[in-house]
């Protein structure tokens, strides 16, 4: 047996974190699953379509922190999983990211997956008409920061709706430059991308793959929300809008 890899065994995974799947899953046969739902819902995966990304779904594990193509990497028990699906449909566009534990995680790993959700949260009570996009980072970094981990500030919100990425570009983190004022019926991504480390993060040589420049763990959660005087948000994540101090997480490799 390869001692650098752990053994193939039966793990179980969901969102909720009860049982799913009770076996050794790959991360391609779970894109093939979500490949499957949208075909039957009638709908398309975005990023092959926009970007060409080689998957359905973006699938990262562990220090992987976003974009990851789906492969024959088998999860294992104890492992930090982000799903991230961008689905089309009839003209409209509409994301959404999860981090799932696999069976039993650390403490660090399961702090970090419920510090995500709870940042996101405090993002959306700043997300009313006649607010800026600054008062979302603001709100996101102080839970992180009080969870005692770190803002992937290189990652960002964004508005979505007829295509994957739009204006106005949402950062995870305060940053005055940001002042747009958020207006009725504009629907945005709040998404937060977190590490339990230093919080910076590099592409890898796949050209897609997003990690973690110290090898900490990373979670992710995200939904998106109309706004009608208070915003919603039900499904979306980040993108490639190079503005200054808000890289977004789509670019296209070279």
């Amino acid at each position: 047996m390869d001692r650098g890899r752990r053994p193939r065994r039966p793990v179980a995974i969901s969102p909720s974190g009860h049982e799913s799947w009770v076996r050794c899953v790959t991360t391609a046969e779970l894109d093939a699953v979500g490949a499957a739902v949208l075909a039957r819902h009638g709908a398309e995966s975005s990023p092959p379509l926009v970007y060409g990304f080689p998957g359905t779904a973006c699938i990262s594990v562990n220090d992987e922190a976003i974009h990851r193509i789906p492969g024959r990497r088998s999860l294992a028990e104890g492992d930090l999983v982000k799903l991230d699906v961008t689905a089309q449909k009839d003209g409209f566009v509409a994301d959404a990211a999860v981090t799932v534990r696999v069976g039993h995680v650390s403490a660090t790993a399961d702090a970090l997956a419920r510090c995500a959700e709870t940042a996101f949260r405090q993002g959306l009570k700043e997300a009313r008409a006649g607010n800026r996009v600054c008062e979302i980072g603001r709100a996101v970094e102080r839970e992180v920061r009080r969870c005692g981990f770190s803002v992937i500030r290189e990652l960002c919100g964004h508005g979505v709706g007829r295509t994957i990425h739009e204006e106005p570009c949402v950062p995870n983190h305060y940053d005055p430059r940001f002042r747009a004022k958020l207006t009725d019926g504009l629907v945005i991504t709040i998404e937060p991308i977190i590490a339990a480390g230093g919080g910076r993060a590099e592409l890898q040589p796949d050209k897609w793959t997003i990690r973690t420049s110290d090898g900490s763990l990373a979670a992710q959660y995200g939904r998106d929300y109309q706004g009608r005087g208070h915003f919603a948000y039900r499904g979306v994540r980040s993108v490639p809008a190079f503005e200054p101090g808000c890289a977004m997480a789509f670019s296209i490799p070279a």
